[in-house]
């Protein structure tokens, strides 16, 4: 029987101030952002028992599991298609690769900074698939660099965290920790992406002042909350005040899902599906009163575990049949490992996540309504033209 050996999978996603394109949303693409969307909530529910603040990039962690499934085959091609929420479309790697495409051009017209970078690292005389490589380097821009992990495998991870680092703007450090790689690993994916930019409504420093937030165990945190009154899209039912507030050119939004209960955040958090979020809401334009806390946040998840109980056991066993990278059932995902990081303030926002996946051997009228984050909510960062989210979070304590 071969060997298997491993195959690492690196994510790395820097976001920041959003904005939203308006071009029309071919429909295929569509049909690959509700899949990417609904991933991302599932994936969320399965991470929301735990404590604290919580900040993950779905979107990275898509894209570098779908380059890992561009290599899959038989029931693990199938395990992964009904994770991930891919739709069984022709040409699915093409219109993924077109959202990615547009990603990186929408920020060409200026005002803010948006990349979208992958790349491959292989070991160096180790044959992978052209077809393989080709169907990476042609959808997702990603191209094959040659590293050696059998005998220099600590050089290869600074190589790549070097790269990581450099995508992200120095924001994710450290991504790939020390004994991650060794000489079994074969093959990294790694995705990375960048956004900066300005809120279209600034908020202004001198109207920060100190103000309680509420804590779910009712105990109260002095914080600098932030305070505009602006015209925002904005909804509310009798559960939940939903708030989009734009960036620069509008192509991106940060959507706050604010509880109307001091301690609601985890029952809304039951209710965040595809079918039935309140983010799905209409939300026309008005003017609010709006108190959001300045804040960081910065999570790191260990990935394998919650993946296979959310229905893909067979890529991280020796089940894994891989054998369209390699001609043979060589590989496996033995670690996805993912870091995320933001910081909202006046000015806006900028975040930061990497995500990595290691493949081992086989083994109106009324007055304007106030929006006061003071207690836990849910927020996300969504590129309005596809309506991809990006990011993905739960901010329970402004003070980390």
């Amino acid at each position: 029987m071969e060997t298997i050996k491993q195959l690492t999978l690196i994510t790395v996603l820097l976001a920041g101030i959003t904005c939203s394109v308006k071009a029309a949303i071919d429909p295929n693409q569509q049909t690959v952002v509700a899949g990417n969307n609904k991933f991302a909530l599932e994936l969320y529910q399965n991470l929301q028992s735990r404590e604290g603040n919580l900040f993950l990039s779905p979107y990275s962690i898509s894209t570098a599991l779908t380059m890992t499934y561009a290599g899959a085959k038989s029931e693990t091609e199938k395990q992964m298609a009904q994770t991930l929420c891919l739709p069984p479309i022709e040409q699915f790697h093409k219109s993924f690769g077109e959202i990615i495409k547009q990603l990186n051009a929408s920020c060409k017209k200026g005002g803010y900074e948006l990349v979208v970078a992958n790349a491959l690292w292989g070991q160096k005389d180790y044959k992978f698939l052209p077809e393989f490589l080709t169907l990476v380097k042609t959808n997702y821009d990603g191209n094959l660099e040659q590293v050696d992990f059998k005998t220099q495998a600590e050089a290869a991870r600074k190589t790549i965290n070097t790269w990581v680092e450099s995508k992200t703007k120095d924001k994710i450090k450290e991504l790939i920790k020390p004994g991650l790689l060794d000489s079994m690993t074969r093959l990294v994916l790694t995705n990375a992406i960048y956004f900066k930019g300005k809120w279209a409504s600034q908020f202004k420093p001198e109207q920060t002042q100190e103000a309680p937030f509420t804590l779910l165990s009712g105990q109260k945190v002095n914080v600098p909350m932030m305070h505009q009154a602006d015209n925002f899209r904005y909804a509310e039912t009798n559960t939940v005040q939903i708030l989009d507030m734009p960036y620069v050119n509008k192509d991106l939004s940060m959507v706050i899902l604010l509880p109307k209960k001091n301690d609601g955040v985890k029952d809304l958090e039951k209710e965040l599906s595809s079918e039935n979020s309140p983010m799905g809401l209409p939300q026309r334009s008005r003017e609010v009163q709006v108190y959001v806390p300045r804040f960081k946040i910065t999570s790191e998840f260990s990935l394998a575990e919650t993946l296979s109980a959310m229905g893909m056991p067979d890529a991280f066993s020796s089940k894994a049949d891989f054998s369209g990278m390699t001609g043979n059932r060589d590989l496996f995902i033995s670690a996805v490992v993912h870091k995320a990081y933001v910081e909202v303030n006046e000015e806006g926002t900028e975040a930061a996540a990497a995500t990595g996946v290691q493949m081992a051997l086989t083994s109106v009228a009324p007055p304007p309504p106030v929006f006061r984050a003071d207690h836990p909510f849910i927020f996300l960062i969504r590129d309005n033209k596809s309506g991809s989210i990006l990011f993905l979070g739960r901010l329970e304590n402004p003070e980390g």
